[in-house]
């Protein structure tokens, strides 16, 4: 075993006890300590006098002790300890709670550098629980860049940094040097022995960024060099290789014409389907951008060619709008489309199943019932997953064992970044589609506050008496005491609203809680046009069809992602009706106005998609393991793009030249990304 797999407790200032609180944090051996990283810095170098204290301020000082500290016992559980400190311009009291030692470590007459926030009043500066050392002493808590880690119970950062101090004293030497030195040298990268030890304890903002920079660049180059590996290894022989397909009789039967975007799309699917290799492809689209046809005619050409096709949605209520309207296009082209899902009674779902298993049915509309062990296919060559970051990796992947490696096409409404769709994906097998066919709705979209309610209230009434349906989007399903203030909570708003405000409208609840039954009925009663007003929570992201709704109203918008809010607006618009989204501007700061006014200003799910990848990070487009993204240990897909389009392109260059990464100058990259693809085996797409 090397010294980089020493288990963390046998780090000096450790132990067993200590072991396990790091263990909370994912980190158990040396490695995993001097590979977690700091998650911010705060800059200590400047020291400042008394008389130059700025309240508020985080600062460092350096006063003389004036006077032994006094100690004081408020009542059990509280000890105070005071101290009066002076240089030659001002005078300062620092006070500690529950540090009864600090009377003994802060000897009068002795001078030490302070680092706290500065509070007390004019002419009265004062510092409560500082850090402080002696000003003779060599800079460790204060006068340099101090690292800030993630803690938690049992550990400070003192310890955090000690121990990482201690951790790179021990293995400083053997810490792995995985880029080759080519790369190294064409993309000015730092070594790593510099980049470990500065990025722990940098020496100044300088070597910080140097630091950072390599080691950015180092875990993205690995993940591109992962996934590349992973492609290659996934170019096995299909035994489905879909040509020459006429694909005129389906087009003819279209009742619209495809966009170009939605022809790219096909065009790209069709020409997957006719390679030696599996098609593995993402379309990804706007909200209304007609996914649904393009998936349909992937599945027309399965079909023609003599095989089946199964086509699995997140929600009963999606699967059956997905059933009626693509039975609806193909059953008059001679294919036999079939529904299978939970609901269905014992006798539907054992016909459904025999159906599939005999062939008779050459296309079937699912949720995760069609991952049971009973389902049989006779011959599956196609799986299209729609909303695919609403299913694991893994059940796509179970879907996919019942064929002979069929081809996988996943479709999501969720605009993603084209940057986080270049790593997550690569840019060979993804579909962008970008244009909005004939008919859909521009949404008017308005940011209001409380002051305007009665005004919503009365155009809520006004549209529903024009015959129209509107959606109440909440974030919270019940009240708590974990409940801020002003959060609208879907139970009690939707009560209040029936009893209070629209007690002559039908007004209905849908949120995550209720049990499944429950919730398709009240969805399956707002989609039949028997509800005028659905109550709801973001279940609804993903939802049925409603053409007759044509206004949204989501309630503390600032509570929710501006991708989220996008996947809501577009639950409107999708009929011949003039559709409008209302968002209640909820306790927000300036930063979350500015952010709220921006999405008012555009319908474009890409340019919101980007912006909500600045913000907020790649969370609000995935679940967090759902998303075919590794967690990373330093980069991040919000703000490294610069640094991953080098790192792929140097992963490209050395792949040519060495596939396999079979070379001694390579072996060490090598062990990195099978040692990725092992951790994350079930996390990628």
């Amino acid at each position: 075993m090397g010294v980089l797999d020493t288990s963390v407790q046998f780090i000096k200032g450790v132990g067993a006890e200590r072991a396990k609180a790091y263990a909370r944090l994912g980190v158990e051996t040396l490695r995993d300590l001097v590979m977690d990283f700091p998650r911010t810095y705060e800059d200590r170098r400047e020291v400042k006098s008394i008389s130059e204290l700025i309240f508020g301020d985080m600062c460092c000082v350096s006063a003389t002790v004036a006077a032994p500290a006094r100690l004081s016992r408020v009542r059990k559980g509280l000890d105070i300890t005071k101290v009066a400190v002076v240089d030659a311009a001002g005078r300062m009291t620092v006070t500690f709670f529950n540090q009864p030692y600090v009377k003994n470590a802060l000897i009068p007459g002795e001078s030490y550098i302070f680092f706290g926030r500065v509070g007390g009043r004019i002419g009265a500066p004062e510092m409560t629980n500082p850090v402080f050392e002696k000003e003779t002493n060599a800079p460790g808590v204060t006068r340099r860049i101090v690292p800030i880690y993630r803690l938690t119970s049992g550990l400070s950062q003192k310890t955090r940094q000690n121990a990482a101090r201690e951790g790179l004293a021990l293995c400083g030497d053997e810490l792995p040097e995985r880029l080759p030195l080519g790369i190294r040298e064409k993309y000015k990268l730092a070594q790593t022995r510099f980049s470990y030890e500065n990025v722990h304890f940098p020496r100044d903002i300088e070597s910080l960024e140097l630091a950072r920079r390599r080691l950015i660049f180092e875990e993205l180059f690995i993940l591109s060099c992962t996934l590349s590996f992973m492609r290659t290894r996934q170019l096995e022989k299909s035994p489905y290789v879909i040509k020459n397909i006429d694909m005129g009789e389906f087009y003819r039967a279209l009742p619209y014409e495809l966009t170009g975007a939605q022809k790219r799309a096909v065009d790209d699917i069709l020409a997957d389907m006719a390679g030696e290799s599996p098609m593995s492809r993402l379309v990804q689209g706007d909200v209304g951008s007609g996914k649904t046809a393009v998936a349909a005619a992937a599945a027309y050409a399965v079909i023609k060619a003599g095989f089946q096709a199964a086509f699995m949605a997140p929600t009963e209520i999606l699967a059956e709008q997905h059933y009626k309207s693509l039975s609806e296009l193909l059953t008059p082209l001679n294919i036999d489309v079939g529904l299978l899902t939970g609901g269905l009674g014992v006798k539907a779902k054992r016909e459904a199943q025999e159906a599939l298993r005999t062939g008779k049915t050459q296309l079937v509309i699912g949720t995760h019932a069609l991952l049971s062990e009973k389902v049989e296919f006779d011959r599956l060559a196609l799986i299209i997953a729609d909303e695919q970051h609403r299913f694991g990796v893994q059940q796509r992947a179970a879907l996919s064992d019942k064929g002979d490696t069929p081809h996988v096409l996943v479709m999501s409404a969720t605009p993603i970044p084209r940057t986080l769709a270049l790593i997550v994906y690569g840019d060979l097998d993804v579909s962008v589609m970008d244009e909005l066919p004939p008919g859909r709705q521009v949404i008017d979209t308005f940011l209001v506050g409380e002051k305007m309610r009665e005004r919503i209230y009365n155009f809520i009434r006004r549209l529903v008496g024009e015959g129209r349906q509107v959606f109440i989007v909440c974030p919270a399903v019940e009240e708590s005491e974990e409940t801020p203030d002003g959060l609208k909570s879907v139970k009690e708003y939707a009560k209040h609203l029936q009893e209070r405000v629209f007690p002559d409208l039908r007004v209905a609840l849908v949120h995550g809680k209720l049990k499944a039954k429950e919730k398709n009925e009240a969805m399956a009663a707002f989609a039949a046009g028997d509800v005028d007003i659905l109550v709801a929570t973001t279940v609804i992201e993903v939802g049925v069809d409603v053409p007759n709704a044509a206004l949204m109203v989501v309630e503390n918008a600032d509570r929710f992602g501006l991708s989220q809010l996008h996947q809501l607006r577009g639950r409107v618009g999708r009929g011949t009706h003039k559709s409008y989204c209302v968002l209640f501007e909820g306790a927000g700061g300036e930063t979350s106005m500015e952010r709220l006014r921006a999405f008012c200003k555009t319908n474009d799910g890409f340019k919101i998609a980007e912006e909500d990848l600045r913000l907020r990070g790649p969370g609000d487009f995935f679940g967090s393991r759902q998303s075919g993204l590794p967690d990373m240990q330093i980069a991040s897909f919000a703000t490294d793009m610069d640094v991953l389009r080098s790192a792929q392109s140097a992963a490209k260059e050395l792949l040519c030249v060495d596939p396999e990464l079979r070379s001694p100058e390579n072996a060490c990259l090598r062990q990195s990304v099978e040692l990725v693809m092992e951790k994350n085996r079930g996390t990628f797409n």
